[in-house]
């Protein structure tokens, strides 16, 4: 059975977790699971993070909306890489629509209150932060001449330039993309006036184009570096990437602003890190020197 286990997960990591990291051992694994077992420690620990709810019947979802209104976020309650999330929903029909196509992904689901903010990234190790990113959903941004579908081809350029690809992939102009622009009443011809930032696709995933920011970590300020590293020793982790929202921005306290941690992720996907659009790029092999020296039990066992 032990030889069994180990295959299956020997063929989960290459089919679906290329390129992330493996330094926690399978206790620490099991309990970072799903978003259901994040929240319970988030909230035992005092950790701020959003009102939600855990659902199977759909109808609790249509109550918790009743109760605390819209915006709202719908998410798969175990999933990676934003696959079944859906944000913002503002209405019912929104609403139904997402918890659908959530349940395709797995068939308990999250609805938690929405936060408009910055997203990050934050991959704390044993005594300090290793990475800090910021997270972006594909956008271009209008000079007043280009058409958008001119934009996404500069843009995909300078990707291409940067060798960005394939850990971040080019902006498509697909179904997707012209469905998401129509919703803004805009279509591949608008012209964006200049400086005008357009938003191609709500995910911040890297699948449909999204992109990264690095974050000088001497900008974070002491007390929220303290409750990333007090997360870390909540999960008894030696690496954790920690998804976070910030009103403000990560690099205001976060007693200072609305703030909501979203989920930990016990195998953070460290490639993305090494591969910024924006900002430098950081020399994270001292960190990995460090992670590498641990001794890992049932490293290969899912």
């Amino acid at each position: 059975m032990q030889a069994i286990k180990k295959a299956i997960y020997s063929w989960i990591s290459q089919r679906y977790m290329n390129g992330c990291s493996s330094y926690n051992n399978l206790e620490v694994r099991k309990g970072c699971r799903s978003k259901e077992q994040a929240r319970a420690v988030f909230n035992k620990g005092n950790v701020p993070h959003a009102r939600g709810l855990i659902f199977f019947n759909p109808f609790k979802a249509h109550s918790f909306a009743k109760q605390h209104g819209f915006p709202l976020v719908i998410k798969p309650n175990v999933s990676g890489y934003s696959r079944g999330s859906y944000f913002p929903i503002n209405t019912y029909a929104q609403l139904w629509k997402a918890i659908f196509l959530a349940k395709i992904w797995w068939p308990t689901t999250v609805i938690e209150q929405y936060l408009k903010g910055s997203n990050y990234r934050v991959v704390a190790i044993k005594g300090e932060l290793m990475s800090v990113i910021e997270r972006y959903p594909p956008t271009v941004t209008g000079d007043g001449t280009k058409s958008i579908s001119e934009l996404i081809d500069e843009e995909n350029a300078i990707r291409a330039e940067m060798k960005l690809h394939p850990t971040i992939y080019p902006i498509q102009k697909n179904e997707q993309t012209i469905n998401f622009l129509k919703k803004q009443n805009l279509s591949m011809d608008s012209v964006p006036a200049e400086g005008n930032v357009i938003t191609l696709f709500y995910r911040i995933s890297l699948a449909p184009g999204g992109t990264v920011r690095t974050i000088d970590k001497s900008t974070i300020p002491e007390d929220n570096k303290q409750l990333f590293l007090d997360v870390l020793e909540m999960f008894d982790a030696n690496i954790l990437g920690i998804d976070v929202i910030f009103e403000k921005g990560i690099e205001h306290s976060y007693k200072d602003q609305k703030c909501i941690f979203l989920e930990v992720n016990s195998r953070p996907y460290l490639k993305m890190h090494d591969y910024p659009r924006f900002g430098e790029k950081e020399d994270l092999s001292p960190y990995y020197q460090k992670l590498d020296r641990l001794d890992i039990s049932n490293a290969d066992t899912y």
